[in-house]
């Protein structure tokens, strides 16, 4: 199939862009690959103290064999329900590596927060920073320079992001990720969100939101909800950084092991019917590969958060993109999958609806992806296209089995009968500056909001000012200061609940925001990411109470609408001295003062490390 003209045309203009920054790093990258092996390269003691605390015989294969070793980086703890399978993950590896007659040792450990757990709290406002903090300690862990491959162990929101950060560091390694899952379908996200808009309306206790919440979350694994953890997932599919199909086995499934096992087996190259030699990641993660992401976001409606992390991401392999890429992208790519929040489907029903591989195989026979590209497997991406079985429980043998949607196509659907023609993002321009929405969960209907502004300086303000019954009415509900300078953007899931009410009433009803809600806006039109943000200036600064505010998803346009004259002379607010204060003090906020000062905007991936 021939590659979409606008693929190409993307394509090509990230490669324009980036060609002096990408060549540069190539150069790096193949001038680190001249070196000789760790264990040959170090001084001695360096080599007596990377194996001290390893078996005798794997200090043998390291030392005298000259075998392989692979450096393991997880992001494992018990606090994450979807981090806690990763416990003996390390033992498993090992294990497989041994059979093949190489080694493997625990490079380290990275942090890994739940935005579940912080949602609404101080925590919050470390997290976007925290993809940065992981992606140094995977430099960390990667700098002790001992390791022939890799393989990355982490699932959610900013720590694939950041795993993938700073492996593109260690670019000249082969590099396999290791998912562990989704957890099992609990309380449906719908009938979750309706108890969460109850409880905002005063109709159901804490006792009763609860229950709901703990029927929802109950196991280990990720949440089955289609927002940044499932969509990193999905992203890594697309770009063949997984073993094929591997993103939403559960953790229990017998499979798992097998698959983690053959993690190892392709990043030695080992893998069945198989003589390929895993490409180095930096190598493998070009302007194809990247583009070929996006597609896939777009494809499934996927979490806006990635049109912050993955600009970091491709920054990172020497590769420019920006929002006007993504949106030429979805201008073509069209919607195939219909997953909470836009849909009733969880990730497990996705899956079993067919799930990456046939989204990927359509997008890929469609044209829409990019086919030629390398990826950990000798099959490359068509590859990706396919559901793994465990063929042999006893061998623990895994074979492929080709992708298809359910009959009804209620989940997933091809691409000659999409439930859209163009991808579930759009960007929104205007004299409030470029924003994002997610429009594939927002009603028809609801894609043009005009309305009087309500100006709150947090989301708390706007949580008070809904329960006095202040917003019963059309509104644009506009909540300033929460970009990366102002307070590290924390996501405002807090808000959904009570938007969701009023739009529910029958009011006509948006949010624009520097911050984030990722996929927790709902159906509500949600224009966020504002840029620059107010705190740095931006013209969200400007806006008043009672300002005329039109969000446009269709002429993808965001504007005040004010006289140009009298726009460009009203003089910005001020974020309040005592706001600032309170937002940098406390429960570690302090230790990332640094990162609010030298953050990016949010279309250049918020890095606090260029």
């Amino acid at each position: 199939m021939t590659t979409h003209p606008t693929v190409l045309e993307v394509t090509e203009r990230i490669r324009a862009r980036s060609q002096p920054m990408r060549s540069a790093y190539l150069q790096q990258l193949a001038e680190i690959r001249d070196r000789d092996r760790g264990s040959d390269r170090m001084g001695c003691a360096n080599v007596a103290h990377a194996v001290a605390a390893i078996p005798a015989n794997d200090k043998f294969k390291v030392v005298s064999e000259r075998a392989p070793n692979i450096g393991v980086v997880t992001a494992y703890n018990d606090m994450l329900s979807a981090h806690a399978p990763y416990q003996h993950y390390p033992d498993i590896i090992k294990n497989e590596a041994r059979k093949l007659g190489a080694t493997a040792q625990v490079a380290g450990g990275v942090p890994a927060m739940c935005d579940g757990v912080t949602q609404g709290t101080p925590g919050m406002e470390l997290s976007l920073f925290s993809r940065d903090i992981i992606a140094m300690s995977t430099a960390v862990a990667l700098t002790h320079d001992m390791f022939d491959a890799a393989l990355l162990l982490g699932v959610c929101d900013k720590i694939v992001p950041g795993l993938l950060i700073g492996s593109l560091h260690f670019g000249h390694l082969p590099t396999v990720f290791v998912p562990a899952g989704p957890m099992p379908s609990g309380l449906s996200n719908t009938a979750k969100s309706k108890v969460r808009e109850q409880a905002a309306q005063g109709l159901v206790g804490r006792k009763g939101l609860l229950e709901a919440e703990m029927a929802a979350y109950h196991g280990q694994g990720t949440c089955t909800f289609y927002g940044t953890a499932n969509s990193n997932q999905m992203l890594l599919e697309a770009m063949g950084l997984h073993v094929p199909g591997s993103a939403f086995i559960q953790p229990a499934d017998s499979m798992r092991e097998a698959l983690t096992r053959e993690a190892v087996r392709t990043v030695l190259g080992r893998a069945a019917a198989q003589a390929y030699d895993c490409p180095p990641i930096g190598v493998m993660v070009d302007e194809r590969a990247i583009v070929n992401a996006m597609a896939a976001l777009l494809a499934t409606g996927g979490s806006t958060n990635h049109l912050i992390h993955w600009v970091a991401v491709a920054r990172a392999a020497g590769i420019l993109i920006d929002w006007d890429d993504f949106s030429k992208l979805s201008d073509v790519i069209p919607l195939l999958a219909r997953v909470y929040p836009n849909g009733v489907a969880d990730v497990n029903e996705f899956q079993s609806a067919g799930g990456p591989g046939f989204v990927i195989g359509e997008l890929v026979d469609a044209g829409l992806m990019h086919a030629d590209v390398m990826t950990v497997r000798a099959g490359g991406i068509r590859e990706f296209a396919g559901i793994p079985e465990l063929a042999d429980a006893a061998t623990a043998t895994l074979r492929w089995n080709a992708a298809a949607p359910l009959a009804n196509e209620a989940i997933t659907r091809p691409v000659g009968k999409p439930f859209s023609a163009t991808g579930g993002l759009k960007l929104l321009s205007g004299n409030l500056g470029r924003s994002v929405i997610k429009v594939s969960s927002v009603p028809d209907d609801r894609h043009v909001i005009e309305a009087p502004a309500r100006v709150f300086d947090s989301q708390f303000a706007l949580q008070k000012a809904f329960t006095a019954g202040e917003l019963d009415r059309d509104v644009v509900c506009v909540v300033r200061w929460q970009g990366p300078q102002a307070n590290g953007m924390p996501e405002l899931h807090k808000l959904t609940p009570p938007l969701s009410v009023l739009q529910g009433k029958g009011f006509r009803v948006a949010l624009v925001t520097d911050g984030r809600m990722s996929g927790a806006s709902g159906k509500i039109p949600a224009a966020i990411h504002l840029s620059p943000e107010a705190a740095a200036g931006g013209p969200l600064a400007k806006v008043r109470d009672g300002d005329l505010i039109r969000l446009d998803a269709v002429a993808g346009t965001l504007a005040v609408l004010l006289p140009e004259d009298e726009w460009a002379a009203r003089e910005n607010a001020v974020q309040p001295e005592s706001q600032r204060d309170a937002d940098g003090r406390g429960l570690g906020r302090e230790l990332f003062a640094g990162m609010r000062r030298n953050a990016l905007t949010a279309e250049k991936g918020a890095c606090t490390w260029l």
